[in-house]
């Protein structure tokens, strides 16, 4: 039974994002909680601004100079909008994983522990450690345990998406973001990587995107749904996993989930 009372780590309110030069709305005042230590699942068709949404959260969205963003993400009670609001210790605060898994130049061992000891988190003598206990904690470590000086672009690509986990991990995230991380895999990797998103949830809060309904049904506590109005993209309903499959309140939820046609 999921705990209805969790406090929330990210609270989202009014969020919009527009196209500078010609006006256009790609997110149109969305406000959404994510509760502390729960999965919220991310649905809606293409084009109704989930990636952007999940860009906003670690403000990835800045480096787009062609969006204007307006409203407030706050995590923790934080404003990560707020101009005193550090980015890059925001970005160690909120990991993210892409659709496509992205690998250095260099080697398993290499990739993983690369963001820790850039940010100066992880002792030398403690490096051997978090490089097993990381790649233990994505499912992997089995399978690449016994070749950890060679070079991550022989890994699958389902291989490569679990060591870049293992890399988000490897900063201690409090907060991590996944944006259609399974897309691209066979069902063995897409199961590996579900096993790790469930076993996160007792350390951190965790925003998974995804296209694929049973994946957002089998991992999701919580449900967030964005549908395209007017070419804007738009919340139209989140709560509980099983209240918004079951019992959708609105007609665009039911229609995307297939209750009505």
């Amino acid at each position: 039974m999921i705990d209805d009372s969790a406090p929330d780590m990210i609270r989202i309110r009014d969020l919009t994002v527009r196209v500078a030069r010609t006006g256009r709305v790609v997110l149109d005042g969305v406000t959404l909680d994510a509760p502390k230590h729960r999965i919220t699942g991310i649905i809606g068709p293409s084009g109704a601004g989930k990636s952007t949404l999940l860009r906003c959260i670690n403000r990835l969205v800045d480096l787009d100079r062609t969006l204007a963003v307006s409203g407030t993400v706050e995590i923790d009670g934080v404003d990560v909008r707020d101009s005193k609001c550090d980015s890059d210790d925001l970005r160690q605060r909120v990991g993210i994983v892409f659709q496509r898994p992205v690998t250095f130049h260099g080697s398993i061992r290499r990739n993983v522990l690369f963001a820790a000891k850039r940010l100066g988190i992880v002792k030398r003598s403690e490096e051997d450690a978090l490089l097993e206990q990381c790649l233990r904690s994505a499912y992997v470590w089995d399978e690449v345990k016994d070749r950890l000086s060679h070079s991550a672009a022989t890994l699958s690509v389902g291989q490569q998406q679990r060591l870049a986990i293992a890399r988000t991990l490897a900063v201690n995230p409090e907060v991590i973001l996944m944006d259609e991380p399974t897309s691209a895999l066979d069902a063995r990797s897409t199961a590996a990587v579900e096993r790790t998103i469930l076993s996160l949830r007792a350390t951190k809060t965790l925003l998974v995107v995804t296209h694929q309904l049973q994946q957002a049904r089998r991992v999701a506590d919580w449900i967030a749904c964005l549908c395209s109005q007017d070419g804007s993209g738009k919340l139209v309903e989140s709560g509980r996993c099983d209240t918004v499959f079951l019992t959708p309140r609105h007609q665009e939820t039911r229609r995307f989930i297939g209750l009505v046609s």
